[in-house]
């Protein structure tokens, strides 16, 4: 197990880019399953979840070749799934590596529109609280499919012999379920409709990616898809777009202990209410042209609703905020002028690692596991460097940033957790002014 040894207090200041999108490239790498011809993918970020897919899908069979590419426009990668290992796919090892890795569960869709099947096991990923699949498993059964238990092993057999399109209203908006049915459904028989589907930028991206390869999907970006099905996939071509999470993660470093810096490149439009967010937490953030310039904050101030209330940020499925922003924006608030409430819906064990932020002297109010309350030192107060652990990607980099802004020196363990999502992220921050060190 690594730590990051953080030496707080040295100002940030320069240009950072922004990585490849994690929950896109775990997606669209699943989606060249579809077919037998090859698939090329730019901006692959290198991270572990997104490593650890590319050599789950190695290991059945998938050849991979990387391309060059621009300089500092990230890994482009050659996908052809053309002599799976059906005999892999059936193996302890594979269930055992499935379930190891969260970004695993995109696979089930895909496997059951080409091979008619697909073994599962319960995925791996962050600890915050319950992450079900129903939704998943609902759509595939209204398409068709069925489940059977493998009786000596901890895994399920699903399959189909084809799917048939079908109407489905999905009990909830998420964007894995969503993804992982209009895979299981390129192929079905007939015409498939989902609604309440996820619209998220990156579920948008992965239907362009499938239209290319010759689906024929319509109603991207609402949450009303129709998908009509097809006999085959041919190859195509995808860039994946920059992380908004990674973006919003700058802008809170930026917040907290930049001197001024630019975030190159962040594909504004995608970026949702996100800039907005921040603004609203009193930080300025400036447009300009496709970059976000964040100048040094010496005082934000924490804007109220119209009504003179408290200020409340909750997540929200898209077009609403990000739930795995709530951490950093947490840590951006306790030193703002002022008071917010946090209400964090989705997932009942994200706010846990707060106690940790009041331990380096931060003031929250943990309500009850969806809300707390900051109130904000106004920079009177720094926090101060402790020892930790990160818990889950998000509250791993929130709590980077707040060991970044601390006085005194922090340790920061299980940093494997960040490394999951975010790209050599000590060396860019370095490279900033950041004072951080890995230690094994």
């Amino acid at each position: 197990m690594a730590s990051f040894i953080i030496e707080g207090g040295h100002p940030l200041r320069g240009t950072i880019r922004p990585q490849g999108a994690k929950n896109e490239a775990l997606q669209v790498i699943c989606a060249t399953l579809l077919t037998r011809e090859a698939v090329t993918i730019h901006n692959i970020p290198d991270i572990r979840d997104v490593n650890n897919l590319i050599q789950l899908l190695r290991d059945i069979g998938v050849k991979t070749s990387p391309v060059t590419s621009e300089t500092g426009q990230g890994r482009s990668i050659t996908f052809q799934a053309d002599d799976l290992d059906l005999a892999f796919l059936e193996s302890d090892e594979f269930v055992q590596k499935c379930a190891a890795l969260r970004g695993s569960v995109m696979l089930i869709g895909p496997l059951l529109a080409r091979m008619g099947r697909a073994v599962i096991a319960k995925p791996g990923g962050d600890k915050i609280g319950r992450r079900r699949l129903d939704t998943h498993f609902l759509g595939f059964e209204k398409l068709g499919a069925k489940f059977s238990r493998i009786e000596g092993r901890d895994v399920y057999e699903i399959s189909a012999a084809r799917l048939k399109g079908t109407y489905m209203l999905l009990d909830e908006a998420s964007v894995t379920g969503t993804a992982n049915i209009v895979m299981a459904s390129i192929y079905a028989k007939g015409t498939t409709t989902i609604y309440n589907a996820a619209c998220e930028p990156y579920l948008q991206q992965l239907c362009q990616l499938l239209n290319r390869m010759g689906a024929k999907i319509s109603g991207i970006a609402s949450n009303l898809l129709t998908i009509e099905g097809v006999d085959n996939l041919h190859g195509a071509e995808h860039r994946i777009l920059p992380d908004m999470i990674e973006v919003g993660s700058f802008i809170g470093m930026a917040a907290m202990c930049g001197d001024g810096i630019r975030i190159k490149d962040v594909s504004i439009p995608h970026l949702g209410i996100i800039p907005d967010t921040f603004r609203r937490l009193g930080i300025k953030v400036k447009a300009e042209g496709d970059d976000l310039y964040i100048p040094h904050q010496r005082h934000y101030e924490i804007q109220s609703f119209i009504d003179g209330t408290i200020m409340t940020l909750a997540d929200a499925p898209w077009p609403g905020l990000t739930p795995d922003l709530i951490s950093v924006l947490i840590v951006v608030a306790t030193q703002a002028r002022g008071s917010v409430l946090f209400h964090q819906k989705m997932f009942e064990s994200r706010l846990f690692f707060v106690d940790k932020l009041i331990d380096m002297g931060a003031q929250i109010i943990l309500c009850d596991p969806h809300r707390a309350v900051v109130v904000g030192h106004d920079r009177k107060i720094t926090l101060r460097g402790g020892r930790m652990s990160s818990p889950d990607i998000r509250a791993g980099i929130a709590l980077l940033i707040a060991a970044m802004s601390a006085k005194g020196t922090s340790r920061i363990e299980n940093i494997e957790q960040i490394d999951r999502g975010y790209e050599h992220i000590e060396d860019r921050l370095n490279a900033l002014g950041a004072c951080i060190r890995r230690e094994k």
